[in-house]
């Protein structure tokens, strides 16, 4: 699948994107979390090797295996489900980096298990999450992550496992001779982009496709990120709205694989910021019970668009983290229901306090779920004096 020369390049590749992602430098003797599910080994040694060597403290966690998932969620009770200890609260206080390794041996152990109890789960786990967002925000944690080649996801995208490989080969420029200048590269490209789009001043957005008509306020004090090394590899321009202004329909053209689940055709329509029908060619009992997760679980968390120039992914991957980045002849666009990333203020982050991010339309929620579509689409701006102005079509921007 992975040759060794190429598990080196890619461990060099997150190393970049750990240090990219992260605002303030690492020092000697930071802290670094390194998590991985078994089937991505050769790569977790590669990276702990290199992450030894810049003189950082790395520990190691070895990720549950499907069996053991699947019966956390049906051997416990709430209380279990629920428990996040002391010690675990103080020890992601205290980490400087996170990197995971995703290598999923199945995506569809959990279909038959309530979603109530991965919602139980995952409310809970979000008490760590703003732990790591409020660090985030002040300079001191970095993350990425990446996708190493399985079985599972190969049958699912309907290729072979040497056909997946090659695709995650290509995408994250593993066969060029230097994949780190390769990366910087398109970081630049990707800055003149989200400069054009700060100049504009834009009050709201419409995407148009076949299938669907989005409206999104854009909200007060927004920039645009991306490319910023959080994931390997990582080709969208994204904000996170003010979900107060989000109207119209969205349908999600490719399918999802969420919490063991596989969701196709997905079909939202919202009014005054919330999802009010949601519909799904299938799996729509699981996706009505992710957005009544929480109250925020309904409402829009990130909008994003990928352009066809800088992606080389040019299949469905049923990974997320691939899907969402597609280039192929028309780009894509996906949102996220769910948390919104507060590192799109405008100002400094760390200065937001709860108050502040619910005035801005920040939405808070356990639940993000990036959903993508891949159709020929045409996105319009409406600036502060009033003008319409496009913003993007045949999969790409046109500053």
């Amino acid at each position: 699948m992975l040759s060794a020369s190429q598990i080196e390049k890619y461990a060099d590749v997150l190393i970049w994107g750990l240090e990219t992602a992260r605002t303030k430098p690492f020092r000697p003797y930071d802290v670094i979390l390194l998590r991985y599910q078994q089937p991505s080994i050769a790569l977790a040694e590669a990276l702990y090797r290199k992450l030894l060597h810049r003189k950082w403290i790395v520990v190691l966690r070895g990720l549950v295996n499907p069996v053991m998932e699947k019966d956390f969620y049906t051997c416990t009770d709430p209380r279990q489900r629920k428990f996040i200890g002391e010690w675990e609260k103080s020890f992601f206080s205290n980490i400087n980096g996170t990197i995971f390794l995703s290598a999923p041996e199945s995506l569809t152990h959990l279909r038959d298990v309530d979603p109530k109890r991965i919602n139980e789960a995952m409310v809970a786990a979000r008490n760590l999450r703003r732990i790591m967002e409020r660090r985030e925000e002040r300079g001191l944690v970095g993350w990425t992550l990446c996708t190493y080649p399985t079985e599972e996801p190969a049958r699912r995208a309907g290729i072979s496992i040497r056909e997946y490989a090659n695709q995650i080969i290509k995408a994250c420029f593993l066969n060029d001779r230097d994949p780190v200048a390769r990366w910087k590269e398109i970081y630049a490209n990707s800055m003149e982009i989200k400069k054009w789009l700060k100049s504009l001043a834009i009050r709201t957005i419409r995407v148009e496709s076949k299938s669907f008509d989005l409206s999104i306020t854009l909200g007060e004090k927004r920039r645009f990120l991306g490319l910023s090394g959080h994931n390997i590899p990582s080709f969208e321009i994204f904000t996170s709205p003010d979900w107060r202004g989000t109207s119209g329909t969205y349908y999600a053209n490719l399918p999802s694989y969420r919490s063991g689940n596989l969701v196709k055709g997905v079909r939202l329509e919202f009014k005054n910021g919330s999802a009010v029908k949601a519909r799904a060619v299938q799996g729509e009992a699981f996706l009505r019970k992710m957005i009544a997760m929480d109250r925020g679980a309904c409402r829009v968390g990130e909008f994003s668009l990928t352009d066809r120039r800088f992606s080389r992914i040019d299949r469905f991957m049923a990974d997320t983290l691939f899907d969402e980045n597609f280039g192929g002849p028309s780009g894509n666009c996906h949102v996220a229901i769910g948390n919104s990333y507060s590192d799109t203020f405008a100002g400094n982050p760390a200065t937001l306090t709860a108050a502040a991010k619910k005035k801005l339309g920040y939405n808070e929620s356990a639940l993000h779920w990036d959903l993508v579509n891949t159709e020929e689409k045409t996105v319009t701006a409406r600036l502060a004096g009033g003008k319409n102005m496009l913003l993007y079509e045949k999969g790409k921007f046109v500053y």
